[in-house]
């Protein structure tokens, strides 16, 4: 189990790098819920999406809101239903032009075979401060 959910979280990181956003929206379960820790206030990625639609909805702000210049997904580890994730972004914010590098953790928690939870933890405060330029 740990393998196959380690396998379909990696299959989702190569979907969006190659911008398929669908797969990922697809392997979500109808009431996923996808968290960026932290206060939408600060910036708007920070928040919960429901569902695939709030996914699309969350990858389309996104898309809108960041440009990336790298996203180096690097350590995965499976335990039970949940599949941890540490790795590196940098990108900038179109709105202000300020660039953004952080670690993160992402956290996959699984069910018969799809996604139903995800959270993001990264350097909020980081984000907030570019974004408000």
């Amino acid at each position: 189990m740990s393998n196959g959910n380690v396998a379909l979280v990696q299959s989702l990181y190569g979907a969006f790098g190659r911008g398929e956003i669908g797969v990922i929206a697809d392997a979500m379960t109808s009431d996923a819920e996808w968290t960026v820790t932290g206060r939408k206030s600060d910036f708007p990625l920070l928040g919960t999406w429901t569902g695939p639609d709030g996914v699309r909805r969350c990858f389309a702000r996104v898309d809108e809101t960041l440009e990336f210049s790298e996203f180096i997904p690097r350590d995965f580890y499976a335990g039970d239903d949940k599949v941890f994730v540490i790795g590196r972004y940098a990108a900038t914010i179109r709105r202000t032009g300020r660039l953004v590098s952080s670690c993160w953790i992402h956290v996959f928690t699984l069910r018969n075979g799809k996604v139903g939870g995800f959270r993001e933890f990264t350097d909020t405060a980081q984000f907030a401060e570019a974004w408000r330029g």
